[in-house]
């Protein structure tokens, strides 16, 4: 699908964008597509095929579907898209009867357009790795980046491999680990939650109808998330469930029995018989936001520049606003013959999106830690607020459009219109 370039040969890029990830397939495609004379390549750490092996699926809001559209993805996504079009929050202990709804959403943020859909891993990085070919963008798989050295011209890159590509801009999307944050010395905001989120999917009798529900028990949230039938008619469901991180490590390494049937005490029976249709997975959760989001000669983008709790969904959309602004700075600044990879060029992005995206961490923070206990006042608390949201129309509209990621100073192509 994707071409192996030759690292050995690229010298001269205008972009080289570590990472090959949705953020930063998304990032190398906004520029190539808004500037077709830029030289941009990508090189990824992970070995060929990788990508192909991620069975889990992600939340994208409409937004980020205005923006691959607009990128000329979103046409090949859309027939394995699940629409959301519905939202329930619950508060309550796994061992409750009953399960009041507190909170509904209407799953509609225009006539005929949803606020989200359920898109598998596999579907959306396949579609931008077949943009990215027609574009005619490199990809150097199984290569890692092992150090850069930058100038007032440009910065140049060591791969693990023994080659070096020179570039005027270096992107960093290499996840909530990144040692490229590291190598160029920003330091983080971290801590650990002390929780890891359990993903997997789960077949199901009865259709969901598009439903999405979270319930909020008392170790952490636990998300329900539709997904389209699979290819033989099997209703299915993506599970984002919350646990204490030792917790989580005992079920998903323990016994299938136990683990099925602690999934059923959380997923219920309205949907009928359930059974597991993949291998549980459980990741570490903690907050991570880089102290700064660019250095000279380079950009922070994704989880490299943000790592957030699953709270809130609103993870990999953060992203896509990276990418929307970067590449809308970027193109503005060559189309004015500016240098792109110059640091007063960079902090244009650094101001636009850093601001949202701490408020964005704390929100899901303060969240997290409101909803993931059992303390009596608390849980009084937090239902009179559902409650009350529940009872202003006005308020779920504002907090719909926020989820949806058309939030005021969206950049253009989240908007869906052309850079």
């Amino acid at each position: 699908m994707e071409r192996k370039a030759d690292a050995k040969t690229r010298s001269g890029l205008d972009v080289l964008v570590a990472g090959a990830g949705y953020v930063g397939l998304a990032t190398a495609v906004s520029l190539k597509q808004a500037r077709p004379g830029l030289a941009v390549a990508l090189v990824d750490a992970a070995p060929t095929g990788a990508w192909q092996r991620d069975g889990r699926a992600s939340a994208i809001a409409a937004a980020a579907c205005r923006m691959l559209d607009q990128l000329g993805v979103w046409a090949e996504i859309a027939p394995r898209a699940q629409a959301i079009t519905e939202m329930i929050i619950t508060d309550s202990r796994s061992a409750d009867p009953v399960r009041p709804v507190f909170l509904t959403f209407g799953g509609e943020v225009a006539p005929g357009e949803p606020f989200a859909h359920m898109v598998a891993n596999r579907a959306l990085n396949g579609a931008l790795r077949v943009r990215a070919e027609k574009l005619g963008i490199d990809i150097i798989e199984g290569v890692a980046v092992q150090g850069f050295e930058t100038n007032s011209a440009g910065i140049t890159v060591h791969l693990a491999d023994g080659a070096a590509l020179t570039a005027r801009l270096l992107v960093a999307a290499d996840g909530v680990n990144s040692k490229l944050r590291d190598m160029a010395g920003i330091k983080t905001v971290k801590w650990d939650y002390g929780q890891s989120g359990i993903v997997c999917t789960v077949a199901h009798e009865r259709p969901h109808n598009g439903r999405a529900e979270e319930h909020f028990l008392p170790a952490g949230p636990f998300a329900t998330l539709p997904l389209k039938p699979d290819e033989d008619g099997t209703n299915r469901s993506s599970i984002v469930w919350v646990e204490r991180a030792e917790d989580a490590k005992a079920l998903v390494e323990g016994d299938d029995l136990v683990f099925e049937h602690e999934l059923e005490l959380r997923f219920g029976l309205k949907l009928g018989e359930i059974r597991v249709a993949d291998k549980p997975r459980a990741w570490p959760l903690g907050l991570t936001i880089a102290r700064a989001f660019v250095a000279p000669r380079i950009a922070l983008a994704g989880d490299a520049a943000h790592g957030i709790h699953p709270i809130a969904g609103q993870g990999l959309n953060l992203g896509f606003k990276d990418v929307a602004a970067l590449a809308e700075v970027i193109v503005e600044a060559d189309r004015l013959g500016q240098d792109i990879g110059a640091l007063d060029v960079l902090e244009r992005y650094q101001q636009w999106r850093r601001f949202d995206t701490v408020q964005m961490g704390v929100t899901t923070d303060v969240l997290n830690r409101l909803f993931s206990n059992d303390i009596a006042p608390l849980r009084t608390v937090r239902d009179i607020g559902l409650g009350l949201v529940e009872r202003m129309p006005r308020l779920k509209d504002f907090f719909i459009r926020q989820a949806s990621g058309l939030s005021a100073g969206t950049p253009r192509l989240l908007k869906g219109e052309a850079i």
